[in-house]
């Protein structure tokens, strides 16, 4: 399925796009489209065709993955662009944290939008949703602390 081919200076397996759809259980224009965007950078071959290597099947399992938690694809940029930088890209770093802020706050008006109608749940079901929500909450708080360098205790 994959090619190991002297293609450019890549070393390792490289895809065809149609093979790469495959793997990524994605369609041939998705894959075209997120490389006009710039989410996918293939390498070319001396016929100029498109080829991607391992890290591109990273790329599209991390966009997919924050596709199904509905981030928009500059939002998904921005964290590619930090996840491949690493911290040596303050403006991507700073653009992805703005995101991130711009999202708790609509969770936020979401959250108080449906308070109303969680009250007119039966008992059983708000202790259920308590628990649920307990556990994710409990995660974002921790991370939320890291990122401000400061101690919650969570009770």
């Amino acid at each position: 399925m994959c090619f190991f081919r002297d293609w450019g200076d890549s070393n390792g397996a490289l895809y065809r796009i149609g093979e790469l759809a495959s793997i990524a259980n994605v369609s041939k224009r998705t894959i075209d489209y997120y490389t006009r965007l710039g989410l996918l950078k293939p390498k070319r071959t001396g016929a100029n065709y498109r080829i991607y290597d391992e890290d591109a099947v990273s790329d599209l399992q991390f966009i997919e993955e924050y596709k199904k938690m509905h981030l928009p694809l500059e939002a998904i940029r921005a964290k590619l662009e930090c996840r491949r930088n690493g911290i040596s890209n303050a403006h991507a770093l700073v653009q992805q944290l703005n995101l991130f802020s711009e999202q708790l706050k609509q969770l936020n008006m979401e959250l108080k939008d449906m308070t109303p109608n969680l009250e007119k749940l039966p008992e059983e079901q708000k202790e259920t949703l308590r628990n649920q929500l307990s556990g994710d909450s409990r995660a974002l708080v921790q991370s939320l602390s890291s990122i401000l360098n400061k101690e919650v205790v969570w009770r």
